[in-house]
Parts: structure tokens; sequence; C-alpha cells
């Protein structure tokens, strides 16, 4: 009985030899959805500065948004919904990253996985980095003052 249901399987690949067209079309589409997620993931480049934290109530804070000033953080909002790369976090950079770009670093504080975050507020020296938090508090005490190796995936609005 195991011979036989080995002669029809083999029958059934031999029968079977339009598919690797199918196969290799599909083969295709995955090959270039890989490489575009790739190319959104690539560093551009890599720079080590100061991470800290800040909130949008802080003393000297309006709110207020310098790259985008229309969006409302007040309510605590920290994240920011990109449409290439989903909802990130917002984060405060020099004028040495333009308005829009994506980074990428690590914050064992805050999370086991890389933390995406897109500049849209400016406030920060050289390379350092201030990530927008729901309270003081809550920057204080998760985010601190650290130094840390971030990579650029997107250079402003465009890539």
């Amino acid at each position: 009985m195991l011979a036989n249901a080995s002669a029809s399987l083999i029958e059934t690949k031999f029968q079977n030899n339009a598919t690797n067209r199918t196969i290799n079309l599909s083969t295709m589409a995955l090959k270039l959805e890989e490489d575009i997620k790739n190319d959104l993931y690539s560093a551009k480049d890599t720079f080590t500065g100061d991470l800290t934290g800040y909130a949008a109530d802080c003393p000297l804070c309006g709110g207020t948004l310098a790259c985008k000033p229309s969006y409302y953080v007040l309510d605590g909002t920290d994240t920011y919904y990109d449409e290439l790369y989903g909802t990130v976090r917002i984060v405060a950079s020099s004028k040495n990253l333009p308005c829009g770009s994506i980074v990428r670093f690590r914050h064992p504080g805050l999370s086991s996985e890389p933390i995406l975050a897109i500049v849209l507020d400016r406030g920060v020296l050289g390379n350092d980095l201030d990530l927008l938090t729901e309270s003081e508090a809550y920057a204080l005490r998760y985010v601190g003052r650290r130094s840390v190796t971030y990579d650029v995936l997107r250079q402003g609005w465009t890539r």
C-alpha cells in the first residue's frame, strides 16, 4: 500500500507542471515586496546623541509642534500615523534632521523592540533627540537621559 501511495504522489507531481509559472510570479512578487520593506528599514545614516523625554505641557512647551503645528498633543498624544511606517513615536530634533525624518533606536526601559519615531518638533542641539511622552513624570521615570545611537531610515518627508 505504501508503494501505491508513493506512485500516485510522483504521478501527481508530473501531471502538475504548469505551476512553475505561477510559483515564479509569486516568488518575484514576494521578492519585490521584501526589497521595498528592506529599503524602508535600511539605515541611511547613523548618529549618536543624548535621548531625553518631554511632554507637551512642559513649562516651556506650548502644545504645538514646530514641524506639524496643527497636530494636537496637549491631550497626551505621543504618536503619529505615517503612511509608510504606520504608528510611530514623536521626537524633537535639531535642524540636522529635516522634519518628517524617521529614526530607529533602542531603549530597553521603554520597549524590548526598536522604537521608530518621526521628527515633528525642534528644540534640541546637535544629534540629540527628545522623545515626546504622555507626561513629564513619565519622561523622568522611564526615559531619563541616556546616550543613544540611532539610525535614520528616512531623511525628511521623502525617502
